[in-house]
């Protein structure tokens, strides 16, 4: 089990949404059991695909930038310091409408897995 790790050790890669991601804690690398926690960046201008996770509930916790999310059929401004939780079923998606990249916290419960993703629409 993995304890610790450096944010600049992690390699950036890109998800099925369409955002950089980083994961920061994920059991198939460090050895958690019940969660995953990742990093995500919208570049501005920059929407994510619609999508939805059957099983996992994600919390996503705003550290930077400015955009809108699409939580099932509601539209919201998020803002740093915001929170929004993610059922589990609810197609969601999130726009970077500022100057600046979108920075995210995202946990998963369960972890995070590409066959937990449903894309609602074609890239």
């Amino acid at each position: 089990m993995i304890l610790h790790t450096r944010y600049a050790d992690i390699p950036a890669w890109r998800t099925l949404d369409g955002s950089e991601i980083r994961e920061l804690c994920h059991p198939a690398v460090h050895g958690n059991r019940n969660q995953s926690l990742a990093e995500a960046i919208v570049e501005p201008g920059q929407t994510t695909r619609l999508h939805l996770h059957r099983t996992s509930e994600e919390l996503y916790h705003l550290l930077a930038g400015r955009g809108v999310m699409t939580l099932g059929a509601e539209q919201f401004p998020v803002q740093p310091g915001d929170t929004v939780l993610i059922d589990p079923g609810t197609p969601h998606c999130i726009a970077a409408d500022g100057p600046e990249p979108l920075r995210l916290l995202c946990c998963c419960s369960p972890a995070y897995a590409h066959d937990d993703t449903d894309l609602m629409e074609d890239p």
